[in-house]
């Protein structure tokens, strides 16, 4: 189960790279098929095999020979190994059908605006519309719970965003809403902390080494992204510490 997971995981990262190549260019996703880039040369089922398909073309395209993204196999890997961790805490049921359809939103969010700066609000929409039925189906985060965990994260961003003005981005607190209506209240207050740290450890890291100037933009969906995995794997253990330690 856990090898079938993770090639779960590797097709629906294959997915997900038309998501983050097509949505920030308003095309759809659902229909035509997938082409390079480079060329426009449609794109045979053998060329489409996650990683495989790259590993064997030597990371080129077959037809115009010019260079791939590595980000296509490190999408389809991110999301095989996403996968299958999440079935190694959860196993099979609805909660993890939950939370692989939420680190799915996730990974198209980071890559997107690492790529564009930008988070976009279908992806979003889609990402909430399918939270609040999925919450239903699981029944692990109340109505409360999740009108807490939204305003918590969501409201949080939106104060930074005004005080900054600008220093935070609208799509960076809809993203930090859609994970608090997943995560619920109080995991979503911990998801925001944990972004935010790893957020402002690599900026400092990039500002160091150089890689960033003080007024240059910082993609925050990634660090969304790994807070709110990182406060649905460990939230419950690193909440009951601090409660055992400090009140």
């Amino acid at each position: 189960m856990l090898v079938f997971f993770f090639l779960l995981g590797l097709f629906i990262g294959s997915f997900l790279n038309v998501v983050i190549y097509r949505l920030p260019r308003g095309e759809t996703v659902v229909w035509g098929r997938s082409h390079c880039p480079a060329c426009g040369r449609a794109l045979a089922w053998y060329d489409l095999i996650p990683v495989l398909s790259y590993m064997f073309l030597r990371g080129r395209c077959r037809y115009c020979r010019l260079p791939i993204s590595s980000r296509y196999p490190l999408v389809e890997l991110v999301t095989g190994v996403v996968f299958t961790t999440l079935f190694y805490n959860f196993g099979l049921s609805w909660i993890l059908v939950k939370y692989l359809f939420l680190s799915a939103v996730l990974v198209a969010a980071s890559f997107i605006d690492l790529e564009h700066y930008l988070i976009p609000d279908r992806l979003v929409v889609t990402g909430a519309c399918g939270g609040i039925l999925l919450s239903l189906l699981a029944r692990d985060v109340g109505f409360w719970a999740a009108l807490g965990g939204i305003v918590a994260a969501a409201g949080f961003l939106l104060l930074v965003a005004v005080i900054s003005k600008g220093g935070m981005g609208g799509g960076d607190v809809k993203l930090a809403g859609m994970v608090g209506l997943f995560l619920g209240w109080p995991l979503a207050s911990l998801a925001l902390f944990l972004s935010l740290v790893t957020g402002g450890l690599a900026g400092v890291c990039l500002l160091v080494s150089g890689r960033k100037k003080r007024q240059d933009p910082l993609p925050f969906a990634p660090f969304i992204a790994i807070g709110g995995l990182l406060a649905l794997f460990f939230g419950e253990k690193m909440l009951h510490w601090y409660l055992v330690r400090f009140m």
